[in-house]
């Protein structure tokens, strides 16, 4: 799941302010067919929904600097010809309500034919059905909840695709739950784990997926509670897992928590790695866990950019495109989403004589699941429930003050 920019191109945070790619302004109100034709080419607005500000905006602010970053370079490409590509951005601060209210605002936005986020699975669940209800277009870099995509019965394996709108570059808790319950037990060799999560979809669900598959392989689970976001005082639940004979605690949830939570349990006795999701894999965690987070694991989907091939250009361009805020866990994912929206616009100007369809966004929406490109991440596309195909995952240990990469790997079942 989930920093500022000094290259503006089309940020609505809090107001509405639309900036075309060369920086003037320009109108964004009032809704559409997806498309503001205008002389000299037709202007084509990606949405943009993160916690752009708040304490998970360390990966909001990627998310929205990645996105920005796709349009910028399929402008200067001419990727599309009759086509310039903007962004749109809101700030949904991590809260479901808000990012109802967002999706609501981005579905009357003029332009807008896509949308790149958001960063929570809870936020996802309010806004799905007003894309839907729209048929806009959604694809989320960070979400992780298999609920999204398969439905309420995902656990029965009665997998339902409840909104046709909705895909995601990143793969699911299904996936990276299991993953890390095998790496904690056949590599990491602990047997005795503590269970938390913070009540929250994304947390609770990654957990009980995790649970699940620890003691379907064998290792016994010596305790499980629950933590309110938000609490500074941790001290009750550490010294449960003190006294409990874990060798091991998994968190489901998000590092404003996720660090203090180490930190605290540590100095209750328990010197014990505590192992998390991607919610957990940012710098920020090594910070709040104030020098205990040494030894803590997580798991992130995919495999580092920075060792990838195909990531090369991002890196390069990210950089050079002189962002203060780094791309972080996100960035990739987000720029692949984005990449996504601009190929299914190309298939549909193509599919319609070279001419942008007056039902762009409709016509968006009916190309997005048959895209297939190489992406920063590697291979990007979807399957019949929207999504990815990639299911590559990555473990972190804290080492020397900074998450190092232990084991890479495809999920196989």
């Amino acid at each position: 799941m989930r920093k500022s920019s000094l290259l503006v191109v089309a940020v609505a945070v809090t107001g509405a302010l639309t900036l075309s790619a060369c920086g003037s302004r320009g109108g964004n109100s009032g809704s559409g067919s997806g498309s503001d034709k205008a002389s000299g080419g037709t202007k084509v607005v990606i949405g943009v929904d993160a916690p752009i500000s708040g304490s998970l905006s360390a990966l909001g602010l990627g998310i929205r600097n990645s996105v920005e970053l796709a349009t910028k370079q399929a402008n200067e490409k001419n990727y599309v010809p009759g086509v310039t590509f903007s962004i749109e951005a809101k700030d949904d601060q991590a809260n479901p309500t808000t990012g109802k209210q967002n999706a609501t605002a981005l579905v009357d936005t003029k332009g807008v034919v896509g949308v790149v986020g958001p960063l929570n699975s809870s936020v996802s669940q309010t806004m799905q059905k007003v894309f839907d209800d729209a048929k806009l277009a959604q694809v989320s870099p960070a979400n992780t909840s298999p609920e999204l995509s398969l439905g309420p019965k995902w656990g029965e394996n009665q997998f339902a695709r409840q909104y046709k709108s909705y895909f995601r570059t990143a793969t699911t808790d299904v996936v990276q739950g299991k993953f890390a319950a095998q790496y904690l037990y056949n590599d990491a060799k602990k047997t005795k784990v503590y269970v938390i999560d913070d009540k929250k979809t994304y947390g609770a669900g990654l957990a009980a997926i995790f649970q699940a598959e620890f003691k379907r392989l064998g290792g016994t689970v010596v305790g499980a509670d629950h933590i309110n976001p938000g609490d500074k005082d941790f001290s009750a639940v550490a010294t449960k897992v003190a006294s409990s004979g874990a060798d091991s605690v998994y968190y489901g949830g998000e590092y404003p928590d996720a660090g203090p939570l180490s930190d605290q349990i540590k100095k209750g006795g328990a010197k014990v790695p505590l192992f998390g999701g991607d919610g957990i894999y940012d710098p920020e965690f090594i910070k709040l866990a104030n020098g205990n987070g040494e030894g803590d694991l997580a798991t992130s989907v995919g495999v580092p950019v920075e060792e990838l091939d195909t990531a090369k250009e991002f890196v390069a361009n990210y950089a050079k495109a002189g962002y203060k805020d780094p791309y972080a866990a996100y960035g990739g994912y987000s720029y692949d989403a984005a990449w996504s929206v601009i190929e299914a616009v190309k298939a549909a100007v193509e599919h319609n004589g070279g001419k942008v369809p007056d039902d762009l966004r409709t016509k968006v929406l009916d190309e997005l699941g048959k895209v297939k490109f190489t992406g920063v991440t590697g291979p990007v596309s979807f399957d019949e429930y929207g999504d990815t195909t990639n299911k590559q995952l990555t473990v972190y240990s804290v080492q020397g003050g900074a998450w190092k990469k232990v084991k890479s790997g495809t999920y196989t079942g």
